[in-house]
C-alpha cells in the first residue's frame, strides 16, 4: 500500500474507496473492472495504479482498511461490561455499530460479505492473514451474551444463522432502493431482532 494515498484529501480518499468497495462488492474480484472503478470514482486509471499498483493491490488495501475500520466501530460501539448482556441487545449494538460504518462507506459490509465467498486464489491469498479477524471480534462480543432466557427448544447456532441471513436479506433489499439510508436499515433490523426476541424467550 502506498502511504501517500493518505496524504490525499479525505473526500478524494473516500471517493476512491467507496467506488472500489461498490464495484468489488457487486462483481467479485474476478469480474470487478478497474475501468468501472475509475469511472465511478471520477479519477484516471493512472492515479489508481499510482497508489495501489494493481487491481490486487487495491483489493488487498480495501480488505485491510475495511477490517480495521469495522473492528474500530465494533469495539467502540458495543458497550463493554463485566456482566452478561442480553443476547438480542448485543445484536442490536453490533448492528448500530455497522450502521455508523455504512454512513461513511455504504458498500463496506457487502464487500466484506463478498470476500467471504471469494474463490479466486490470488485474492484469497492476499487477504489470508486478515481473514477471521472480524469473526473473532464478533465472537468475543457475543461471548458476553446472556442466553439463559432462550426457550429450551431454541438452537443458538440456528438462531445465529437465521439472524445472519435475515440481516443480509434486509441489506440487499434496501440497496435495491436508490435512496438507501443506513438509519432506516438499522431501524428495520432492530425491529426484526425485537420480534425474534419475543418469539425466542420463554
Amino acid at each position: 500500500m502506498n502511504e501517500k494515498f493518505f496524504d490525499l484529501k479525505k473526500e478524494k480518499q473516500d471517493r476512491m474507496i467507496n467506488a472500489s468497495l461498490k464495484i468489488f462488492a457487486l462483481n467479485g474480484y474476478k469480474h470487478a473492472s478497474t475501468d468501472d472503478i475509475v469511472t465511478e470514482a471520477g479519477i484516471s486509471k493512472g492515479l489508481l495504479f499510482h497508489y495501489f499498483g494493481s487491481k490486487l493491490g487495491l483489493y488487498t488495501f480495501l480488505y485491510d482498511y475495511s477490517v480495521r475500520f469495522m473492528k474500530l466501530e465494533l469495539t467502540r460501539g458495543v458497550v463493554e461490561t463485566n456482566n452478561k448482556a442480553d443476547y438480542f441487545e448485543l445484536r442490536k449494538q453490533i448492528e448500530f455499530a455497522k450502521m455508523q460504518v455504512l454512513k461513511n462507506y455504504p458498500y463496506m459490509q457487502q464487500f466484506l460479505d463478498r470476500c467471504e465467498t471469494e474463490n479466486v486464489s490470488e485474492a484469497l491469498q492476499a487477504i489470508e492473514e486478515q481473514r477471521g479477524t472480524l469473526e473473532a471480534v464478533l465472537s468475543g462480543i457475543m461471548e458476553r451474551a446472556d442466553t439463559s432466557q432462550l426457550a429450551e427448544n431454541i438452537d443458538l447456532q440456528k438462531l445465529d444463522t437465521l439472524l445472519k441471513y435475515t440481516i443480509k436479506g434486509l441489506m440487499t433489499e434496501h440497496f435495491q432502493d436508490a435512496s438507501f439510508q443506513p438509519e432506516m436499515l438499522y431501524e428495520e433490523t432492530a425491529g426484526y431482532l425485537m420480534m425474534l426476541k419475543k418469539l425466542a424467550y420463554h
